[in-house]
């Protein structure tokens, strides 16, 4: 594979699609072995048990349910809803029980089914728990190269059914908060509302999301010490998409300079979605405004309003920073007459107004703020 920072601008849609896109037979491999084991699990989990728990579906998540995958490296989460779940305080303390049960299914699925794929399950440290919180399993496939690791998390469904364009009823948030000692420690819950939210994304914005990955992945590998979530890089590059371009079609270049600049400037960010959740409800936006005067960068995950993907030690943003600074000095930055490519104009400091203090503050939801 050719270097990304040695791309031509203009190379970089084709550099893209050539080594960033899953290969086609081995996605539609991994979404049929992915309907096995999930109808599998449907049918067969606490089959045999006394107690009334029952798994009411199966979503799939991470990159690979949202469509943001990339070539040979790929995760993605498999959240086993259960029915008899109450709350989520239940969801942590029985969670362990539900693991070692979905790991005695997993065997059986793959002693009894047949798979295109390779089929690897990982758990032979889960005895060392008493409260496992994830069981892991692979699919891979030895003739493309290519592999998806799955974590396979237990959670109660406090969502229930999810159709398109679904907003939550906000005492669904008001309990969340309640039950939240940890922040984003039930983002489960929502994985429909994470996987929708980038799903219906244009395909152009989704393939800027994966070069923005594979930059984040360089990264990690030359600094080789932990950098902020990469979750929080997908979620700052649907940010500099919406404010700098809300095209289909765009320069993806400029875009990917702007997500980098935008990385640069962590420390002015605030940046949230009132999609999912929003300041009607008095509970929750007493919440946010605390959520959103804290340290920055504050990057609120769309979905859950506890996820603060920026609020991590200072130390990993900068050093992820610094690796930014010094790509933005490379050629896939530069037009063919050696002039930089421009960014986005995408707004990274406070605008005066944004938040107001009339009790019932509103932000709006593209414009960061900075309080400090």
């Amino acid at each position: 594979m050719p270097e990304l920072r040695y791309m031509q601008a203009k190379d970089l849609d084709k550099f893209i699609e050539d080594h960033l896109l899953p290969d086609t037979t081995f996605r539609l491999q991994v979404r049929r072995a992915i309907d096995i084991i999930c109808s599998f699990l449907k049918e067969r989990c606490f089959r045999y048990e006394s107690h009334p728990v029952r798994v009411s579906k199966v979503v799939k998540g991470g990159s690979s349910g949202k469509g943001t995958a990339l070539k040979g490296r790929s995760d993605a989460d498999l959240v086993v809803f259960l029915n008899n779940l109450k709350s989520f305080e239940e969801q942590l303390n029985l969670r362990g029980m539900f693991i070692k049960e979905i790991k005695r299914q997993l065997e059986a699925c793959q002693r009894e089914r047949k798979f295109e794929v390779i089929f690897e399950i990982h758990g032979n440290w889960l005895s060392r728990w008493l409260n496992p919180r994830v069981l892991s399993f692979r699919l891979m496939s030895p003739k493309v190269n290519e592999w998806v690791n799955f974590d396979v998390l237990p959670a109660y469904d406090a969502l229930g059914h999810v159709f398109s364009y679904y907003k939550p009823n906000p005492q669904i948030y008001v309990r969340l908060i309640k039950e939240c000692s940890t922040g984003g420690e039930f983002s489960t819950c929502f994985t429909e509302l994470q996987r929708d939210f980038l799903k219906r994304r244009p395909t152009k914005l989704k393939n800027l999301i994966r070069l923005v990955k594979y930059w984040y992945q360089e990264c990690l590998e030359r600094i080789g010490k932990p950098l902020p979530p990469q979750y929080a890089l997908e979620l700052l590059t649907v940010y500099a998409w919406e404010r700098g371009s809300y095209e289909t079609d765009f320069n993806t270049a400029q875009g990917f300079r702007t997500v980098l600049e935008l990385v640069i400037e962590h420390k002015q960010l605030c940046i949230f979605w009132t999609e999912y959740y929003d300041f009607e409800n008095p509970i929750i936006a007493e919440y946010l405004r605390k959520q959103l005067r804290t340290r920055r960068p504050v990057i609120l995950d769309p979905a859950d309003p506890t996820g603060n993907l920026g609020a991590v030690n200072q130390g990993r943003w900068s050093g992820l920073a610094s690796e930014a600074a010094y790509w933005l000095q490379s050629p896939c930055f530069k037009n063919p007459d050696g002039s930089p490519v421009p960014s986005w104009d995408v707004l990274t400091r406070h605008l005066p107004g944004t938040l107001r203090s009339t009790g019932k503050e509103k932000l709006d939801v593209h414009h960061p703020l900075n309080t400090a």
